[in-house]
């Protein structure tokens, strides 16, 4: 039986059932999360999982005992006991499938960016609110547990008032994928767009309003011509005063690597490595650390808290932790960075949100 709290509107099982979740979307994170849900989320069980490529489904559903396969995510909406969906599928396709799962009446858990233009995160935040479900957006980051303790020192006043901000992506290399399959501006839409939110979130109360952006293809020359950058600064200026820059690069030689920094009038707090454990090696060759050559590998225990906190959500009507709204809010400052690219100025983000 489902039930829906008046206070939220949001409907929700009883805590004594087992949340039925499904994802869409088998590629590498939508396995991540997947084995994540199937074995280290209590309370929830992986139920089917779609992937239009075929064999992908199946494969991993053998892998973690998944009783549906499919290539057809109608397959999986259909299904009056499929209570959410992780929805992991290539960025362009993400409003589509939130909004079609929102009126199926399904839960979403969507991996960033939840939309790629403001238009289609204005319908998708509007199919959740009209169905009354569960919208959370996959910035993992809020959930690593340095980055939480930062948010907390932050809300603690132990900063001060935050005057300047630091966060960075870093993809491992060195760099192979072929640029051509890469969307252009991707490493504003899809990877600084985790560092956008991350200094949104970590600047509390603030609201960011002017963006500068330089960029360039540093690592593959050769394909800044079809419109691949692979190097970007992006700084943005917070109403508050506070000013925030964000880097990304596509070939860190030494691992995956996510950093942030908060400087305030009391104080500063970082957040973040590039190592997996806390273990220095001392040998004969030197000092050595244990690094991550993934995300999955780094932030593994954000992955599967952010997970926790979707079905806590789902379950309890807890707040839910990351919104369509904070999704949308980092996007405008994704579309900001791609519009000074273009006019080789500084925009207001007033600009492209009007």
């Amino acid at each position: 039986m489902t039930v829906t709290d008046v206070s939220t509107g949001r409907s929700a099982r009883p805590a004594s059932d087992t949340l039925q979740l499904a994802t869409i979307g088998a590629g590498r994170i939508g396995s991540n999360h997947a084995e994540i849900v199937a074995r280290h989320v209590p309370g929830a069980t992986l139920a089917a999982i779609s992937d239009p490529v075929p064999g992908a489904a199946e494969r991993l559903a053998t892998a973690l005992d998944v009783p549906l396969a499919t290539t057809d995510v109608a397959e999986v909406l259909d299904r009056a006991d499929i209570d959410g969906v992780l929805i992991t599928a290539p960025a362009r396709a993400h409003t589509d499938l939130v909004v079609a799962a929102a009126t199926a009446g399904k839960h979403v858990f969507v991996e960033k960016p939840m939309a790629v233009t403001l238009e289609d995160a204005d319908l998708a935040i509007a199919a959740a609110e009209e169905a009354g479900i569960v919208l959370q957006v996959g910035f993992n980051r809020r959930f690593a547990p340095g980055f939480a303790a930062a948010r907390a020192a932050i809300d603690e006043r132990k900063v001060g008032a935050p005057q300047l901000l630091r966060s960075l992506t870093r993809d491992p290399g060195p760099f192979t994928a072929d640029p051509s399959r890469i969307p252009q501006w991707t490493i504003f839409l899809e990877t600084l767009i985790h560092d956008f939110d991350t200094v949104c979130w970590l600047n509390p109360g603030a609201t960011p309003v002017r963006v500068h952006a330089t960029a360039d293809a540093l690592v593959r020359p050769d394909a800044k011509a079809d419109g691949h950058l692979d190097t970007a600064v992006v700084t943005i200026r917070f109403d508050n005063g506070a000013i925030a820059t964000t880097e990304a690069s596509f070939s860190a030689l030494y691992g995956y690597d996510v950093r942030a920094e908060v400087f305030g009038s009391e104080g500063m707090v970082t957040a973040g490595n590039g190592r997996r454990t806390d273990m220095t090696y001392y040998g004969a060759d030197g000092i050595q650390a244990d690094t991550a050559r993934r995300d999955t590998e780094l932030l593994r225990a954000a992955y599967t808290a952010e997970l926790r906190a979707f079905t806590d959500a789902i379950c309890n009507q807890s707040p839910v932790p990351v919104t369509g709204h904070d999704a949308r809010r980092a996007l405008s400052i994704a579309l900001a960075a791609i519009r000074s690219i273009k006019t080789a100025s500084a925009v207001d983000i007033a600009e492209v949100t009007k």
